[in-house]
């Protein structure tokens, strides 16, 4: 339970790698330390199967990793509740956060770690078989045995597909990249190497309108529409990435801190304060290029430090 009328010295917004360790290094400094989890407590990663990069683990499943997490920073005081803040104010010096129940929290500094969410597109099967054969991160998913020596597709025409691709082509058999249009959008560099991999193959004004499973309900085939002639081809496969970007989820504080062109939220210098003091920012709602859970939890630990040392001073 927590206590509407603490004065909190830090209050999480997010959960996830960032959010947790976050609150692991805030709560054992003696911060008073508040963790406002969200819609889905653990973020992302409660959706994620088999983590096999994870320093420590060999294997794990996201949603172990994350109740691990929260159960460390629980057991070293600090709260957390499971519903997601809507507002933020200022009253002078002090912060107050209100969250979808209408409770009010005040605290003396923030610290942001709402994630990014992977742009999608829905088709017929797009969900039943997202994490079961539909991805959108080949760093994190692309070695797991199951898309191993398999044909895999990749949708979308700029840089980020065009290192999905590169990236699986590593442990495919074969790497399609299907493109909406009659071009792609990626730099000249990353499209003469992608050009150059002869495991990789572009299909243009091609886009997916269907997936299928197979006995062990498991992606194995899609089909594609040709947008210039509406004809319909079926394609088997072992895997389907997503590689049109990411959006942060920034909409709470979209003019709260200053924002980069790209959405994300702009860090001052090389430290995790934001251009509002007091306000810190960690994992994935800051960061447009790496996006791993480990990199996640290490700017989560650099935001409590940053946060720690405003305190003192």
């Amino acid at each position: 339970m927590t206590d509407l009328f603490i004065l909190y010295d830090v209050v999480i917004i997010g959960s996830g790698p960032a959010g947790y360790a976050s609150g692991i290094y805030t709560s054992r400094a003696n911060l008073k330390t508040l963790i406002i989890e969200g819609e889905l407590a653990g973020g992302q990663l409660m959706t994620t199967t088999t983590i096999e990069n994870y320093p420590g683990f060999n294997e794990i499943t996201g949603e172990e990793l994350m109740i691990n997490m929260k159960k460390q920073a629980e057991l070293n005081g600090c709260l957390t509740v499971a519903n997601s803040a809507v507002e933020i104010k200022r009253n002078m010096e002090i912060f107050i956060v209100k969250d979808s129940l209408n409770n009010e929290y005040q605290s003396k500094t923030i610290i942001l770690a709402m994630g990014a969410s992977a742009k999608k597109l829905t088709f017929e099967g797009s969900d039943v078989y997202w994490n079961r054969g539909i991805s959108a991160c080949a760093v994190c998913d692309g070695a797991l045995p199951f898309f191993r020596n398999k044909q895999i597709i990749v949708i979308g025409g700029g840089d980020t597909a065009m290192e999905e691709a590169l990236y699986l082509s590593k442990f495919a058999s074969r790497v399609i990249i299907l493109v909406r249009s009659n071009k792609l959008r990626a730099s000249g560099a990353m499209i003469t190497k992608v050009k150059n991999n002869s495991k990789i193959e572009i299909r243009y004004n091609v886009e997916v309108i269907k997936a299928e499973s197979n006995e062990k309900n498991f992606l194995s085939k899609v089909f594609v529409k040709n947008n210039l002639s509406n004809t319909i081809e079926e394609i088997n496969c072992g895997g389907l990435f997503f590689g049109i970007g990411h959006e942060p989820n920034t909409g709470l504080i979209k003019n709260i801190v200053e924002l980069k062109s790209n959405g994300y939220i702009k860090k001052i210098d090389d430290t995790t304060k934001t251009s509002v003091n007091g306000i810190f920012a960690a994992g994935d709602i800051t960061d447009d290029k790496y996006r791993q859970a480990i990199t996640a939890a290490a700017s989560g630990c650099m935001a409590a430090l940053d946060c720690i040392k405003y305190l003192e001073n």
